[in-house]
């Protein structure tokens, strides 16, 4: 006799809990080592086999080398993580093979850490117990700094610095867990012991019992346990990760990607369970609609109602598709999402499955992921096996299967028509709409498409109630956004903020500001069909109305930030030629328009522009706008426009000053030789390759401009600063 689903995703949860006891963690040295792609890029795997050889050499049995995926730290890979018992955890950065050998002796086996290359850690002792308070919105401190109060309370009371240390972390979903009035929430690690505190008092008791005499004040502590405490806990004090509340990569660098026994033991497959063991599709639907879950592809059109106008179809053979053709430049949160947790994308998958009725859903993954269609072809042969896909999933009598297609690098297969017509094994090229998907999709079927990300959400939301997601967010759009923060910031990677947050916090508290010491000039959101947002406009919130009201658009999260050293012309350009490269031409406003806008731009960039072509540039842009067949195309002239509205400076530079303020388009570049600082030295001379620096020895040599290719070997030669490039 068949279990029941709650009994059998028990036997399942109850199996792998045995297997992760086995290997007794919590009583064993953990060495964490990212297994994405960036992070293999980065190094990691050479990491991991030298951290093996002094692991054999020295004989320990009780070091473990556990794999994760990318903890989206860019710009500091590969990134180490290491758990000595009992003790939080320590991040190391830029880890190479000769810092392994360090980390291994002195930290590992002395169980000192190696200050100097621990991630973004300014101090010289890392302290014994850390206490974080949320610093979320919803958060009320009643007009008292708390955490500051509390620092003052430790310092009246002696606590010396290194025995506890105090940060601030983003919201990580605690709100309204505890009922009541309003609270500040603060965690305690590594007990993992999350307060509501609403006073001073609080603080005080807090200060007495758990800081001096280590007992946990029950009157204070919340039994349950947000979503984000698992992730917290994994990391060590750094702002990177604080500052972020992460749903969708709340298991990206803490699961093992490739082990279903790892997801299972953090409760993973258990919001399926949930929704088979209710047998009510209409019940899923209502908690996404409770959470306003729009979609993270970029439409932002509400995922229940999607999901619900599919399922009211007459004809019940339906379809369900995971859209991961991200080809934004810049853009890599659905690669490291189906790379680091495939297993939850899966889960979302299925449930997306039993609430339309889909019989089959299939993933949409572009061929140049590898490692991602390999770890997606992994998941789904691991649920396979252990009844979770197939036929009558967890005895419950529900048929599901899913299946993976490779797309060919196509951009505008990520448009859903197109990406439909590419999956029926014709040329990926939008239809004309409507009917729309959910009508008549693959194979003329009722057919839901959403992105890796939007997936990425609903397990969460299923676990812990559309409610509390909800709260999380802004009152038209709840939860949070993952964005792929790079361009000219400090800190580049994978940020996951709730939505509302405003650009400077992303750019600025969690990126760590421009990069060089330069003046933010903009941020582009929403890759070549986005837009650029001003540095004067960096207080706004990130949402999708906002953003679309200033000229850009949330897309599928791409975010780069612009110094005052680019040229908005130039990046405007670079965007266009993106898309007139990537239209599929079947459309002539798209086809035409994006090529003429590029003829255009490239005219203004090489110096030969005129005014009239400002107003050609806004007419085309505006066509291409009001009756380009699809999103891309209509979107495809955003860069242009917000460029023109917020930047209308520097085309007029371009045009009338024959000027690139920001130097960097090479036909409007001049390099001079300053004869009051030209040695003489002739390095300008032997590095020319056009020969076109004449001058004698120790004295000030001369550029003839008509021979000038305008390379700038140069000026980056010239020991003296005696070239100007103006």
């Amino acid at each position: 006799m068949p279990l029941p689903v709650s009994d059998f995703y028990r036997s399942l949860a109850d199996r792998a809990v045995r297997t992760l006891a086995d290997r007794d963690l919590e009583n064993r040295i953990i060495i964490q080592v990212g297994s994405a792609t960036c992070e293999h890029a980065a190094g990691s795997q050479a990491v991991a086999e030298e951290f093996i050889r002094h692991i054999r050499a020295s004989g320990r049995k009780d070091i473990v080398i556990h794999r994760t995926g990318c903890t989206g730290r860019c710009s500091r890979e590969p990134i180490l993580g290491v758990r000595l018992p009992g003790q939080l955890p320590v991040k190391y950065e830029r880890v190479n093979r000769d810092l392994v050998h360090r980390i291994f002796t002195e930290h590992i086996q002395g169980g000192a850490p190696v200050m100097k290359h621990v991630l973004d850690h300014s101090g010289e002792v890392l302290p014994e117990r850390e206490f974080l308070f949320c610093e979320g919105d919803r958060c009320q401190r009643g007009g008292v700094d708390l955490r500051v109060r509390f620092l003052e309370l430790l310092a009246e009371h002696g606590v010396e610095p290194h025995r506890v240390g105090v940060a601030t972390t983003s919201c990580f979903g605690a709100c309204g867990l505890a009922g009541g009035p309003a609270a500040n929430y603060l965690l305690v690690r590594p007990e993992k012991i999350l307060y509501r505190v609403t006073s001073e008092a609080d603080l005080l008791d807090i200060l007495q019992d758990h800081v001096l005499q280590g007992r946990v004040v029950t009157r204070l502590q919340v039994q349950e346990e947000p979503i984000a405490l698992e992730f917290l806990e994994r990391y060590g004090d750094v702002a990177f990760f604080n500052r972020q509340s992460r749903i969708a990569l709340r298991n990206a660098g803490v699961v093992d990607p490739e082990s279903l026994d790892e997801y299972l033991g953090f409760d993973g497959f258990k919001a399926l369970a949930t929704a088979l063991e209710r047998r009510d599709p209409d019940w899923v639907i209502s908690e996404l609609t409770k959470a306003r879950l729009r979609g993270r592809g970029g439409g932002g059109f509400l995922t229940a109602t999607k999901w619900t106008l599919a399922r009211k179809q007459a004809d019940t053979t339906r379809f369900i598709i995971c859209n991961g053709d991200e080809g934004d430049p810049g853009a890599f949160m659905d690669r490291s999402m189906l790379e680091s947790d495939p297993f939850n994308i899966v889960e979302g998958m299925i449930i997306g499955g039993f609430a339309i009725g889909a019989q089959k859903g299939f993933f949409y993954i572009r061929a140049e992921y590898p490692l991602a269609i390999k770890r997606i072809e992994q998941a789904i042969a691991a649920c396979r096996a252990q009844g979770l896909l197939g036929r009558d999933i967890m005895g419950s009598g529900f048929d599901f299967d899913l299946e993976i297609r490779l797309g060919a690098g196509a951009f505008v297969c990520g448009e859903e028509t197109a990406l439909i017509r590419s999956i029926e094994g014709e040329r990926g090229q939008p239809k004309v709409r409507p009917p729309y998907p959910t009508d008549r999709g693959l194979w003329g079927h009722p057919t839901v498409i959403n992105n890796v990300e939007t997936f990425a959400n609903v397990s969460a939301i299923l676990r812990y109630g559309g409610d509390w997601y909800s709260r999380i967010g802004t009152e038209k759009s709840g939860g949070t956004k993952v964005f792929a923060l790079a361009g000219k910031v400090r800190h580049t990677g994978l940020v996951e903020v709730p939505l509302g947050t405003t650009l400077s916090r992303v750019v600025n508290d969690i990126g760590g500001g421009v990069s060089g010491g330069k003046q933010l000039k903009a941020i582009q959101t929403g890759g070549p069909a986005g837009g650029f947002i001003p540095a004067a406009m960096q207080g706004m919130e990130v949402d999708f109305e906002p953003l679309q009201k200033a000229g850009s658009i949330m897309g599928s999260g791409g975010m780069i930030v612009l110094s005052e050293d680019d040229c908005m012309v130039d990046i405007a350009k670079f965007y266009m030629a993106f898309s007139q490269e990537e239209s599929c031409g079947k459309c002539t406003p798209c086809r035409e328009g994006t090529t003429r806008i590029l003829e255009i731009l490239e005219r203004i960039t090489l110096g030969k522009g005129e005014l009239a072509d400002l107003d050609k540039l806004e007419r085309l842009s505006r066509l291409c706008q009001r009756t380009s067949l699809c999103g891309l195309g209509r979107a495809a002239p955003n860069p242009v426009l917000s460029s023109l509205k917020h930047f209308r400076s520097e085309f007029l530079a371009h045009i009338q000053d024959k000027h690139c303020p920001a130097k960097k388009c090479v036909a409007l570049i001049r390099y001079e030789i300053n004869p009051e600082k030209c040695i003489g030295c002739t390095i300008c001379d032997r590095n020319c390759p056009v020969e076109c620096i004449s001058g004698a020895r120790k004295e000030a040599h001369v550029i003839d401009q008509a021979a000038c290719i305008k390379c700038g070997n140069c000026f980056d030669v010239c020991k003296f600063a005696a070239i100007d490039r103006v």
